[in-house]
């Protein structure tokens, strides 16, 4: 833990954090994930943070935990969580971030109160900083940064409903000349998962981007794309989506909640975005930039996409949650690092 040690400012005393989120106690237990649970709590200074207390056995070890340190303390963007700290002591992993106020997307489009608030503006408000916190990553830091477990439950929002990208446990870091890499043991959620990356371990920027097309599908019909519960027949999210964008009926994919308060030509485009995003080839997937070129209305030539594949699950095994999926077989999360 050398490259942690040494950042001293961004470490916390574990007795802080204990008095700050009172003993970890389950009113202010905001959720738990694959790695473990967060929890509220407010600072001496009277600052609110989310600390995310890895389990002991979640299988994320030293190497995710100073992953998501190391990477996310280098990140500074309007559109990624910001972290104040950490806390390492004896078999507790603390991760201190800033707390978020409107909770996460996946929670705001399956609550159906606070859904009927979310305007279509603030959607496609939402869509687009995903897009550029998710270019920033990518191209527009000094580093090039692949999330790997970009979804809904990932995307935080501030009391502007300003998303952010959170999460980096899985996140790998690779050269800037590097196009994809590799990794035997495959961890993610279905659903979200690039083609090539759920069948084969290989991953790219382009895994990103299709998962940021996933999310993109799901702000602007207010469904989750795993749903068990879709109104769609036996049709997935995206093969409805390419369905009704192929007759032009894309405005029909639209929340009905949302009672056709919306701006057609901004959905159009992001139906037709997001599509381009599922292609089962990488290769006819767009980067980020003419996606937040396109979705800030300035004029993109957008290829025509072809209808997306589904990937199958058959010899899937649950990992860490019921809603994670291992496609290798192995119920191992998979081993990162920086490189």
């Amino acid at each position: 833990l050398e490259g942690i040690n040494s950042a001293e400012s961004l470490q916390f005393n574990f007795k802080e954090i204990r008095i700050a989120t009172e003993n970890f106690s389950i009113d202010n237990k905001l959720g738990e994930g694959g790695f473990g649970a967060v929890y509220k709590g407010k600072l001496k200074n009277v600052q609110e943070i989310a600390v995310k207390r890895l389990s002991t056995n979640s299988g994320q070890g030293i190497k995710e935990f100073k992953t998501e340190v190391l990477l996310v303390a280098k990140l500074q963007h309007r559109n990624l969580v910001r972290l104040l700290g950490f806390c390492l002591r004896a078999r507790e992993k603390l991760l201190v971030y800033e707390l978020l106020p409107n909770s996460s997307l996946d929670k705001v489009l399956l609550d159906p109160n606070k859904q009927q608030s979310v305007d279509w503006e603030t959607r496609y408000k939402i869509i687009a900083g995903i897009a550029r916190g998710l270019l920033y990553l990518h191209e527009d830091s000094r580093l090039k940064i692949i999330h790997r477990d970009l979804k809904s439950s990932n995307i935080l929002l501030d009391q502007t409903m300003e998303p952010k990208i959170s999460d980096f446990g899985l996140a790998r870091l690779v050269g800037a000349d590097q196009i994809q890499a590799d990794t035997n043991r495959i961890v993610g959620t279905y659903g979200y998962m690039a083609p090539e990356y759920a069948m084969t371990g290989r991953f790219s920027v382009k895994s990103d981007v299709y998962s940021f097309g996933v999310i993109v599908l799901e702000i602007v019909s207010g469904h989750k794309c795993n749903s068990t519960a879709f109104p769609f027949d036996e049709e997935s999210l995206p093969q409805r989506a390419w369905r009704l964008w192929n007759t032009d009926k894309a405005l029909q994919l639209v929340d009905s909640r949302l009672g056709g308060n919306f701006s057609s030509v901004e959905v159009t485009r992001c139906v037709h975005i997001a599509l381009l995003c599922i292609q089962e080839d990488g290769n006819k997937r767009p980067t980020m930039a003419p996606i937040v070129s396109a979705l800030s209305g300035h004029p993109v030539e957008l290829a025509v996409p072809t209808p997306p594949q589904l990937v199958t699950t058959t010899n899937s095994t649950s990992a860490q949650t019921s809603s994670t999926c291992t496609f290798s077989g192995t119920n191992e999360i998979t081993e990162l690092q920086p490189r």
